[in-house]
């Protein structure tokens, strides 16, 4: 594992996002890794709300955009501050557009050696994972991605095998 110098954690700042933070902040810290912080806004929400700002409606979505980053680099403030991860090995990276790609072509651009991620994104559904973005960045990741789950989800799994 000397090899890995980059680990990109992706982030949609969900209710899982503290301790997906702190999970690739720990395998970072182990392997004296950088930490790149990658959060997509879905350009469907721009132009959702580009939709109804055509509908006569007082939105913008540029200032949509621009909420949702702030929103989320306070978000990760928080997180940084409660962490013991060196700041200085920390980069964040927003963008706007389709998640998949974006974070496909961070992979490559950034050299990321190691991708961290949860299963569940800004959907709760438990059973949904066929057409998310984990799903489809597993299947074409060219990098290793360690997939993380919280301990509600993980006790949720464990019940499901024993019942099954």
């Amino acid at each position: 594992m000397d090899n890995v110098k980059k680990i990109m954690v992706a982030m949609a700042f969900t209710s899982y996002s503290e301790g997906l933070f702190n999970y690739a902040a720990q395998i970072a810290q182990l392997l004296n890794a950088e930490l790149i912080i990658a959060s997509i806004i879905n350009s469907r929400d721009i132009s959702a709300v580009r939709m109804v700002a055509s509908m006569g409606y007082e939105v913008d979505a540029e200032h949509y955009a621009e909420g949702i980053k702030a929103e989320r680099k306070e978000m990760l403030e928080h997180f940084m501050e409660k962490s013991s991860f060196d700041r200085k090995k920390i980069r964040t990276i927003f963008k706007v557009g389709n998640p998949i790609d974006e974070l496909l072509k961070l992979i490559v651009k950034e050299n990321i050696d190691m991708i961290v991620m949860g299963v569940k994104g800004r959907s709760d559904l438990e059973h949904v994972l066929i057409g998310s973005v984990a799903e489809k960045l597993f299947r074409r990741s060219p990098v290793p991605i360690i997939s993380f789950r919280d301990a509600k989800s993980a006790e949720r799994l464990r019940n499901k095998i024993i019942l099954a």
